[in-house]
């Protein structure tokens, strides 16, 4: 069993800062790419942020130079800084994993968080 925790959402007045933390656990053997993605109401889910097993990143437009994403592979956990927050950063934040885990057998897949809330506004 594997499994994505996350943590840290809630209310921000725009400008302000959160930052979004996701644990995996379990039988795991490696992790290669982790990410963060968001659904707003109405929209499509897209991908925030990512970073690679060995620490090259990617982001969206809209974020960029406003949010770091980062993890910390001894806990396995990766994590999302966001600052200068607007309201159209409001949405439901999802982490993603690309896991190498054991269950009776060496498996890869790729794991989802259950997403946490994250509403900017005055």
């Amino acid at each position: 069993q594997v499994q994505l925790v996350e943590s840290g959402g809630g209310l921000v007045q725009p400008g302000g800062s959160l930052k979004l933390s996701c644990a995996a656990s379990g039988s795991i053997v490696s992790i290669y790419a982790m990410g963060w993605y968001r659904q707003a109401p109405g929209k499509e889910r897209e991908l925030v942020a990512g970073i690679s097993s060995g620490g090259s990143t990617n982001y969206v437009d809209s974020v960029k130079g406003r949010f770091t994403i980062s993890r910390d592979n001894a806990k396995n956990t990766v994590y999302l800084q966001m600052d200068s927050l607007k309201p159209e950063d409001t949405a439901v934040y999802y982490c993603n994993a690309d896991i190498l885990f054991r269950i009776l057998a060496i498996q890869r897949n790729t794991f989802w968080g259950q997403g946490t809330q994250v509403t900017v506004s005055s």
